[in-house]
């Protein structure tokens, strides 16, 4: 049924010529018919094949095959066939015989008498025994756009050969299925758009959902979502635990589009599910970065920072993995960016180490924390102009007596009322401990009491798992301190060597044979000293029974309490807490 290229005269559009009324008048119901098909059966292949079977039979041929041309425009394949042969599924290059010829040329081709073509390849007829006498073939296409071609062979009756009238009569019955087919096309698309469409709004819907409620106006947390798409990669949350404390996160799925909303899904789920048992924030992020990484889509990463706030003490526990450094704002308007110490969730578990993501406690003492995506920074304000890290602290310092709300409401209107569409997800979420009222317990108290007479201003608060791989977090954020105050390089690296010696302490005697605990680093600046507050939570020791061991015995370990007095100005251990613990204070005066 199907001929290689012959080399018989083309034959182009045009009307059929010379045809009777009564004929047009069937010609024209025909299309009717084929066209009241395509629009009631939306199931294209059916309409196709009832397509094929009307102009067979009415141009009155033995065998007719529908081709269609592939998206790519590289193959022709048979949709359809009438005929003593089945041929459906038959595949063609996009070039290859008379179908592939009249596709290319956008024009019909008659072969009248296929035993007069030295060209025609029988092969096909040897194969299936079908005697092809005459072949007939006219393109489909509708303003230039290819679609395929409806191929007929062998006239009924008489000599079995076609004419130019029917050439003609093929061409205008091939126009008119190709118009129906391209409506078709058409109308699925747009039904195919409708369903993507109802999807993504329902996705949307269970994204908002995920979002926290709508807190009291004096609830000290509060966020805004600003999808750039109607789903969103972007996710926060926030939820109050059984202790009154109150979890939170936020993260941002690589990528954009239904994709990174799926694995939005995925991560804040288990996040709110797992966080309401799990209180330790590196834990936590160990667990969901294994979930992650058995199951996300190859190269999609989170990268995201979970905490827990404690509104009675002002502190706040996180982890961050591999996201935005958080941002906090002091009482004086002073700023502190809290780097990530992790990679994202998602990229591989090897890359964490044993003790999993680290934790970073910060003392709010009635400021601000701020916590956001990219899209804020990177979010244009006006055409070309992005509001920064510069602008953002530019908003916290506006805000005034507006706080946090007022902050949000700002990204809000400036971001996502600058018109146009955003370039990325904008997500922020923000603490203010300035609403909160402290319960300050008894070993804060103890601490700052046994400092010195004269506090002096607080200029660190830290608090860190007693764990070796959690000492490089507190020697750069010791050096940082130091530098801050006035220290020179030699004067930073003592008290950085000091610091860290009295945490080696803690970790191998004060917990050594009683697992993990904490570790909490407390500095104060005052006018003529700095004064380092290093608080365990173990078991009260004898002080009188703590003294270094003699310099000529050699064995390792026991020196460090030398090195400390060495370095430092004042070394002396404080009365213990009431509530239990450890402390020890270090005193470093300028200039000495």
């Amino acid at each position: 049924m199907v001929s290689a290229e012959v080399n018989d005269p083309i034959v182009t559009g045009g009307a059929p010529m010379g045809v009777a009324p009564a004929a047009v008048h069937n010609h024209l119901e025909l299309l009717a018919d084929m066209g009241r098909d395509f629009a009631s059966n939306q199931e294209l292949e059916v309409t196709l094949k009832r397509a094929v079977e009307r102009i067979t039979d009415y141009v009155d041929a033995e065998a007719g095959a529908l081709f269609m041309l592939s998206p790519c425009g590289q193959e022709l394949e048979c949709d359809a066939c009438i005929g003593p042969v089945e041929i459906t599924g038959l595949k063609l290059a996009a070039d290859q015989g008379i179908v592939g010829f009249c596709v290319q040329r956008d024009a019909g081709r008659i072969v009248r008498d296929v035993s007069k073509d030295p060209d025609f390849d029988a092969s096909v007829d040897s194969e299936t025994g079908f005697k092809t006498k005459s072949i007939l073939c006219a393109p489909m296409s509708v303003k230039g756009e290819r679609i395929g071609a409806i191929e007929l062979i062998n006239k009924r009756g008489g000599d079995g050969l076609f004419d130019d009238n029917d050439l003609h009569l093929l061409q205008a019955l091939s126009f008119s299925a190709g118009l129906a087919v391209l409506n078709a096309r058409m109308a699925a698309e747009l039904v195919e758009q409708e369903r993507v469409k109802r999807e993504l709004e329902l996705a949307a819907e269970i994204q908002r959902s995920l979002l926290p409620d709508t807190k009291e106006s004096d609830f000290p947390v509060k966020g805004v979502n600003l999808p750039a798409r109607v789903v969103s990669g972007d996710f926060y949350d926030f939820y109050p635990l059984d202790d009154g404390r109150v979890a939170f996160t936020l993260g941002d799925v690589s990528g954009k589009g239904m994709n990174a909303a799926l694995m939005m899904a995925k991560t804040a789920s288990l996040l709110r599910c797992l966080g309401k048992s799990i209180k330790e924030p590196g834990r936590l992020l160990t667990l969901v970065n294994e979930e992650v990484c058995e199951t996300a889509t190859r190269g999609m990463f989170v990268t995201l920072v979970h905490g827990i706030y404690d509104p009675e003490s002002g502190y706040v526990r996180l982890a961050n993995a591999g996201h935005e450094p958080p941002l906090v704002v002091d009482k004086d308007g002073n700023y502190t960016a809290i780097e990530a110490e992790a990679p994202p969730l998602g990229i591989s578990p090897a890359l964490i180490d044993e003790d999993g993501f680290p934790e970073t406690e910060i003392d709010l003492d009635g400021g601000k924390l701020f916590i956001f995506t990219d899209g804020v920074t990177e979010g244009y304000i006006s055409e070309g102009v992005e509001l920064g890290i510069d602008g953002l602290k530019d908003l916290i310092k506006n805000a005034g007596d507006t706080g946090i709300q007022g902050v949000l409401n700002e990204v809000r209107d400036r971001i996502g009322g600058a018109g146009g569409a955003l370039r990325d997800d904008v997500t922020l979420i923000a603490i203010d401990d300035g609403t909160a009222t402290h319960t300050k317990n008894a070993s804060d108290s103890h601490a700052e009491a046994g400092a010195t007479g004269a506090l002096g201003e607080k200029v660190l608060q830290l608090r860190v798992t007693a764990k070796a791989n959690r000492l490089r977090l507190v020697r750069n954020a010791v050096k940082e301190t130091a530098l801050f105050c006035g220290f020179s390089d030699k004067d930073t690296g003592d008290i950085v060597l000091a610091v860290d010696e009295a945490c080696q302490n803690v970790i191998r005697h004060a917990y050594g044979s009683e697992g993990e605990g904490d570790i909490s680093i407390e500095i104060r600046r005052r006018s003529d000293a700095m004064i380092v507050v290093v608080r365990d939570f173990a078991d009260p020791v004898d002080i009188s029974k703590i003294k270094p061991r003699d310099l000529d015995d050699l064995r390792p370990g026991g020196l460090g309490t030398h090195l400390i007095r060495e370095v430092m100005d004042e070394v002396d251990f404080l009365p213990p807490p009431i509530d239990g613990g450890n402390l020890l204070r270090l005193v470093k005066k300028f200039g000495s």
